[in-house]
C-alpha cells in the first residue's frame, strides 16, 4: 500500500504538532510489510518485533532528515534492512560465526517456531534460501516476496539495478535447480 499524497503526508510527520497523529497513520499502513520484511532476514517472531522496533524508532527520530529522494515506503524499507543487517552482524559478532551460519540457525528456529505455519514446500524454499549468498537472498525476497521493484531496491541496496537484475536471476535459477532437483529426488 502506498500513499495517496505522500508530500503531504511526510508534512504532517515533519509538523510538530501533527507529527504524533500522523506517525501513527504510518504505523498502521507499514508496520505489517515491514515486519514481514524484517522475518524473512532474522526469521524467529521475537526478533522481528525487536528490530521492527528498532526500525520504527530510527524512522521516528529521522523524519526530520528525509530529504524525500525516495519515496517513503523505499526509505523506511532502506532502514528496515539496515536494522536487520545491524542485527545479523551483532548475532555474527556475539556468536563468532559467519553470517550465513547465523542464517542457518535461524533456519532451525524457524520450523521451531509456532508462528511459522508453512508447508512442506515453503519449509524447503526457505531451506534453499539459506544456501544462497546474503545478497542474493536479500534481492531474492525483495523482489520475490516483497514485490519490490528493481528500481526500489537501487535505492535500499545502494547497488546498480543491473547489478540487482543479475543477482535476482541468478538466485531464481540457484532456486529453480535445487527445487526441481528435491522433486526428482523424492519422486
Amino acid at each position: 500500500m502506498k500513499l495517496k499524497d505522500e508530500a503531504d503526508f511526510i508534512k504532517r510527520l515533519t509538523t510538530p504538532k501533527t507529527k504524533d497523529k500522523a506517525f501513527s497513520e504510518l504505523l498502521d499502513l507499514y508496520q505489517e510489510r515491514l515486519y514481514w520484511h524484517i522475518r524473512k532476514f532474522v526469521i524467529t517472531h521475537e526478533n522481528t518485533d525487536d528490530v521492527l522496533q528498532n526500525t520504527f524508532v530510527r524512522v521516528f527520530k529521522s523524519l526530520s532528515k528525509f530529504q524525500q529522494k525516495s519515496s517513503l515506503h523505499t526509505w523506511m524499507y532502506r532502514i528496515a534492512y539496515n536494522e536487520s543487517i545491524r542485527f545479523l552482524e551483532k548475532e555474527k559478532r556475539n556468536q563468532g560465526i559467519s553470517l550465513d551460519s547465523v542464517n542457518t540457525k535461524y533456519l532451525d528456529a524457524l520450523v521451531e517456531d509456532v508462528f511459522f505455519d508453512g508447508k512442506e514446500i515453503q519449509l524447503r524454499l526457505h531451506k534453499t534460501l539459506t544456501e544462497l549468498t546474503v545478497r542474493q537472498r536479500t534481492v531474492f525476497q525483495m523482489k520475490y516476496f516483497d514485490d519490490l521493484k528493481f528500481r526500489e531496491m537501487v535505492d535500499i541496496l545502494e547497488l546498480k539495478e543491473g547489478t540487482i537484475k543479475t543477482i535476482y536471476y541468478s538466485a531464481v535459477k540457484f532456486i529453480e535447480e535445487k527445487m526441481l532437483g528435491n522433486i526428482y529426488v523424492q519422486a
